[in-house]
């Protein structure tokens, strides 16, 4: 099954046979599962009382569990500027009644060492050739499998600079997807300035836009254009959890002669 979208006046042709899911499983109870900003483990628990109990296993008529996660500590989660705004605006009206499918660019980099940092500065972007989509997918290397369930507190990981942040404001970019368990520095005082960058605060706010984090992107995935559908369970909270999912571009229809 393929579907077919218009972007710069070209036609494309995605194929929907071939999904590539880069979201991370939440899990509890001690099973794997990545984890950030110093939250405990995600729990999910029987109901218990009056004699009834949510489990199966235990003599119940049914699993009925009590689930506690931190959507931006626990695994891919999808949000606004609600996240860094003294009213917590929801990401849920962002996406209700609203296209999930979108152009998009996965680009690979490699965090540059500066000092005990690691950074993404706006020089990787040149790596992109042609105009960039509304979406921008970013995988770091190294990209090893352990990113899955990774406990990434106390080990300042790589973030972006606030020139990158500015290049993807100039170039029209509005949903940005990480590998990552934040844009900006893990211990940064609170400035979050990739964040504020990024969606224009205080002075020219992008509401609209939002950021992805904890993502994985497997090996093999080719760097290039892709159709994003990102999911988003539908929260009222400044970040909920997402299915973010790339569509291989199979041909594109450029004044009538097909091109890979």
């Amino acid at each position: 099954m393929r579907c077919v979208f218009e972007w710069q006046r070209n036609e494309w042709e995605a194929d929907l046979t071939t999904p590539v899911d880069l979201s991370l499983v939440l899990a509890g109870n001690g099973k794997p599962n990545p984890s950030a900003w110093y939250v405990a483990h995600p729990s999910m628990q029987p109901v218990r009382g009056d004699g009834f109990v949510g489990a199966v296993a235990e003599g119940g008529s049914v699993n009925f569990r009590d689930v506690t996660f931190n959507p931006h500590g626990h695994g891919t989660h999808t949000e606004c500027l609600g996240h860094i705004t003294p009213n917590v605006h929801p990401v849920d009206p962002l996406f209700r009644n609203q296209p999930t499918h979108l152009p998009c660019q996965l680009l690979t980099v490699r965090p540059e060492k500066r000092d005990d940092d690691l950074v993404i500065g706006a020089d990787c972007l040149a790596a992109i050739t042609g105009p960039t989509p509304r979406a921008l997918v970013v995988r770091t290397m190294p990209n090893g499998k352990d990113k899955a369930t990774r406990s990434w507190s106390n080990t300042n990981p790589p973030y972006f600079t606030v020139d990158f942040m500015d290049v993807l404001v100039r170039q029209g970019v509005e949903h940005l997807l990480v590998d990552l368990p934040s844009v900006d520095r893990e211990v940064d005082g609170g400035r979050l300035e990739a964040h504020h960058r990024f969606w224009g605060l205080p002075e020219n706010p992008r509401p609209q836009c939002t950021i992805t984090e904890l993502i994985y992107v497997p090996e093999g995935v080719l760097d290039g254009f892709y159709l994003l559908h990102l999911g988003v369970a539908p929260m009222d909270n400044d970040a909920a959890i997402s299915r973010p999912v790339l569509y291989p571009v199979v041909s594109v229809t450029d004044e009538g002669e097909g091109a890979r």
